[in-house]
């Protein structure tokens, strides 16, 4: 039987993996803010056209999540290496982009075909975009655990 402690800190303590995954999950709520509130900084002022606003937001919310994950998450110090782990990182976050922007583009176009009025399409917009990022958020944890910020490397 599982005992759990009064406190979480040490319940977390105990289980490394979980403190970890908690930690990465902090990680993506933070760096989520921080893109969408420039997203909506651009595309509110009409700096940028949403597309390139998205892209944008994207890349700015890529530096606090790149730095948190190699720090916090992984504990890792020192100098960071561009093409070790800066350059995978950002082509992991692009990468989730590219496939989130193509399965709700697609997503949408079929919705708009199967008569789905424009709340129908905004759901199904929505829908694909979570589960689009939530599976690359998986893909991601597990390639920065077993290959980027692997431990002793």
């Amino acid at each position: 039987m599982v005992q759990f402690a009064a406190d979480p800190r040490v319940f977390l303590a105990r289980r490394p993996v979980l403190l970890k995954f908690c930690r990465y999950a902090g990680v993506s709520v933070i760096s989520t803010l921080v893109s969408l509130l420039v997203l909506t900084a651009l595309v509110g002022t009409g700096a940028a056209t949403a597309g390139w606003a998205n892209v944008i937001a994207t890349a700015v919310g890529t530096v606090p999540s790149f730095e948190l994950n190699r720090r916090w998450v992984w504990g890792k110090g020192g100098r960071r290496s561009m093409a070790a782990e800066v350059a995978p990182f950002a082509v992991m976050s692009f990468v989730s982009l590219a496939v989130s922007t193509l399965a709700v583009s697609r997503a949408t176009a079929w919705a708009g075909g199967a008569g789905f009025g424009d709340h129908g399409r905004a759901a199904i917009a929505v829908a694909t975009n979570l589960a689009s990022f939530g599976s690359m958020w998986i893909v991601q944890y597990v390639m920065l655990d077993r290959i980027l910020f692997r431990a002793g490397r």
